[in-house]
């Protein structure tokens, strides 16, 4: 089968690197506007060949690697420029948009997906091999895709080692706002308010694990951080007000010196962990 994958970045050109070692794909081709980002992928072996849009009707897997607004202006041009048992996944942060606007006549053929892995680097240089292994992909809304394009879709995730659940696209966007969302705000708030500081150069001389492991999603992308922020915005602001919520509890009780509650709220948090292991 040949492969295109359109936005060769991070999630793009790892996702080259692992369908590579795939059986039953034969050819890797990539789409991106970006020409620094075309001879890197190249250069870096990611992709056999960068294509112009106009051939992706001799392509059996479409894979769009872009942020969602890019996503939803491409689904509007894939319309009718595609082989009948095309299967197109997309690889979107949030769904419920993207689901609710796949034109009629190609739904059966798109898989509406999202990888949970990445990391705050962008770009074809950061393309690592093994991005995926073990990780979880969400799909959503999959009883709407064709039965070949389930098939595929399933062998792809099935086959670069992730762990596949389904799920709404609605409580898909909700969940993703407590878990994914909220945590890039937290790590971007924390790094400005540190930057806001006089003394921020000698603040971050101290900086240890715990500081940079809080601030290291600061380095995201804002362009496509500002675009999830966008398609989930409802969500998104829900999850910051449950979270003010619990926050200000906090605040209280470290204020009020009612030391037995923040004791409790911390031994509460410690509890996570037994949902993880």
């Amino acid at each position: 089968m040949k492969v295109c994958i359109i936005g060769l970045g991070l999630i793009g050109g790892s996702l080259a690197l692992s369908l590579k070692k795939l059986p039953f794909i034969n050819e890797i081709y990539g789409i991106d506007h970006n020409i620094e980002h075309q001879s890197k992928a190249i250069k870096y072996n990611l992709v056999d060949k960068i294509i112009d849009f106009k051939e992706i009707k001799e392509i059996d897997i479409i894979i769009l690697a872009i942020p969602v607004n890019g996503i939803l202006s491409i689904m509007k041009q894939l319309d009718e420029k595609i082989k009948e048992t095309a299967t197109i996944i997309d690889l979107g942060s949030t769904k419920e948009t993207i689901v609710k606007n796949i034109p009629a006549n190609i739904r059966e053929n798109f898989v509406a997906a999202h990888p949970m892995t990445g990391n705050e680097h962008s770009g074809p240089d950061a393309a690592i091999e093994g991005l995926y292994n073990d990780k979880v992909v969400v799909l959503c809304n999959f009883e709407q895709s064709g039965k070949l394009q389930q098939e595929i879709a399933v062998r792809i995730f099935s086959g670069i080692h992730m762990n596949i659940i389904y799920m709404d696209a609605h409580k898909h966007d909700r969940h993703a706002a407590f878990i994914s969302h909220m945590p890039h705000i937290i790590s971007y708030s924390i790094a400005n308010t540190v930057l806001r500081q006089e003394d921020k150069h000698n603040i971050l001389s101290m900086a240890a694990g715990g500081f940079r492991s809080m601030s290291r999603l600061a380095n995201s992308s804002p362009n496509m951080w500002e675009d999830i922020f966008k398609q989930n915005k409802d969500n998104v602001l829900n999850a910051i007000d449950i979270f003010q919520i619990e926050l200000d509890s906090l605040k209280k009780s470290i204020k009020n010196e009612e030391w037995d509650n923040v004791y409790k709220k911390i031994d509460n948090g410690n509890k996570l962990k037994d949902i993880f292991s």
